[in-house]
């Protein structure tokens, strides 16, 4: 039997239990770094996840509000979406602000990397600041039940922290994004 080791984990034997398109479900089973036996779940992503911050030059910027399935609710986000692992993630962020918002952007700059809930699941992802924004058309996917606002940046950020935000990619995205315009003032 072959021993995959990561870290201090041994994985003793892993099957698919699920799979679709988007996800990879597999059941692990494992010796514990404390040296017990166990079993251990991976929820696999088939794309990367991508977020953008569009700013236009007044210091406005773009939430979508969108109904999550799995929460059973609609919440509030940035735009944002998946990447096919064979596509770029600028090029997939450019792509997800003109399908949701509507917006094409001639700058472009990372933000942040991020893996999005690292104890169940390998996603990661990378959030984008766009700016010099240009009206494109907006494309929404048949899954995609989204309604766009805009706002000013400061109060998609209070939106952070009062808690009506509460997306992963978007919460770290809008709160390094404020923490970097703290220090640049």
């Amino acid at each position: 039997m072959t021993v995959k080791c990561i870290g201090n984990w041994q994985c003793l034997s892993q099957e698919t239990r699920y799979e679709n398109p988007w996800i990879e479900v597999s059941h692990q089973t494992v010796i514990t770094p404390g040296g017990g036996t166990g079993i251990y779940g991976v929820v696999h992503f088939k794309n990367r996840a991508v977020g953008v911050i569009p700013i236009d030059d007044a210091g406005n910027t773009w939430l979508v509000r969108q109904t999550r399935y799995p929460l059973e609710q609609a919440t509030w986000e940035i735009p944002e979406g998946g990447a096919p692992l064979d596509e770029d993630m600028l090029e997939a962020a450019k792509r997800e602000l003109e399908e949701e918002v509507g917006l094409c952007a001639s700058k472009w700059q990372e933000l942040l990397e991020i893996h999005t809930s690292n104890s169940v699941t390998d996603e990661y992802g990378k959030v984008f600041v766009a700016t010099d924004l240009s009206t494109g058309r907006q494309q929404l996917e048949e899954s995609e039940d989204i309604e766009v606002y805009k706002l000013p940046l400061q109060q998609a950020i209070e939106m952070v922290m009062d808690g009506r935000i509460t997306d992963s990619l978007s919460i770290a995205g809008l709160l390094k994004l404020a923490v970097l315009q703290q220090h640049s003032s």
